[in-house]
């Protein structure tokens, strides 16, 4: 995905979600009231697009068996989706949500949506596919058809027997307009599965995405009070890092994080060959597992006694805190 996508992806993770309408100060972290120390960096070091090809899945999971890896979230409507759910029968411990996917942004290799063009026509663009773009969703799809995806898609995966730990947005569709948003939380809610959700300091989520709208700030309470996690912060730019500095990035940015719960993006791949076809961000994305497997980052994490922790855990986290409201 170029960088401009990227930045469409979490322009999206607005800081309208995840900015402070008053100073935070003097409050507890989304860590702490979670149970953990308020001095705890606590960190959930993510893969995105797991399921999108072969390379994705075989990345996501030597990141996880070899690595630091300790999340990851599935696109429904890719091909390769039965290879993760056939490896996920085998693993029931993973903590794999699903990366709602309202887009199909290469080239040569595309999708279209679960719930079929006569349910959604207003997802779809003039090669039967997804929009390529945010854009290009946000000037044709209503609500009620981004709602009716986001079931098909956990449809999908409860036919293919995939957990679903969380549910999070590819290139942050769910959070550009205000409406789809609503349906992403109501769903979330419902179904009583976590969802990205960012309303703690947000150091790195505002910094990334400058001044948002905080027009979708009320939902962090709705979220927190139905009995859902909420992320401290969010850091997406690892995108944008150069690829023979990503493992000196990362240590980099562990040691600034605050405390709370963080999650930090990767698109971690093993490059088979076709896989240059499909994107220009091969190296990029090889980049990231090598970062996440690098004996020097599970080094300086466990030398800095740095938390990592799973949707899984934060949820199991949320019930023990009880009714606390935000």
């Amino acid at each position: 995905m170029h960088s401009y996508s990227r930045l469409i992806c979490f322009v999206v993770i607005v800081a309208a979600l995840l900015a402070p309408v008053k100073s935070r100060a003097a409050e507890p972290t989304f860590g702490e009231r979670l149970g953990w120390r308020a001095d705890q960096v606590v960190v959930i070091l993510h893969v995105d697009d797991v399921g999108m090809s072969r390379s994705s899945n075989l990345g996501a999971t030597e990141a996880v068996e070899k690595g630091v890896a300790t999340s990851w979230s599935v696109m429904m409507p890719c091909p390769w989706v039965s290879d993760i759910a056939h490896y996920l029968q085998q693993h029931p411990e993973v903590d794999s949500g699903l990366h709602l996917t309202l887009t199909s942004e290469w080239k040569p290799y595309r999708w279209g949506p679960l719930a079929g063009k006569a349910q959604v026509p207003g997802l779809v663009d003039p090669e039967g596919c997804l929009w390529r773009d945010v854009p290009g969703v946000m000037a044709k799809a209503s609500a009620a058809e981004v709602e009716l995806e986001i079931r098909a898609q956990i449809d999908r995966a409860v036919t293919l027997g995939i957990p679903i730990t969380h549910l999070d947005s590819h290139m942050g569709t769910l959070f550009a307009r205000a409406d789809y948003f609503a349906a992403f939380a109501r769903v979330g809610i419902e179904k009583g599965i976590p969802i990205l959700a960012v309303g703690g300091h947000s150091t790195f989520a505002r910094k990334e995405n400058g001044n948002a709208t905080q027009e979708l700030r009320p939902w962090i309470s709705k979220i927190w009070n139905a009995g859902l996690p909420v992320l401290d912060d969010l850091h997406t730019a690892t995108y944008d890092w150069k690829p023979e500095e990503k493992t000196e990035k990362l240590i980099g940015l562990l040691g600034e994080l605050k405390p709370g719960v963080t999650e930090i993006l990767f698109h971690a791949s093993r490059p088979t060959e076709d896989f240059p076809v499909i994107t220009g961000s091969s190296e990029s994305r090889s980049a990231d597992l090598a970062a996440l497997t690098s004996p020097k980052v599970g080094a300086y994490i466990q030398d800095h006694g740095i938390v990592l922790t799973t949707w899984k855990e934060m949820l199991v986290r949320r019930k023990k805190a009880g009714p606390i409201t935000e």
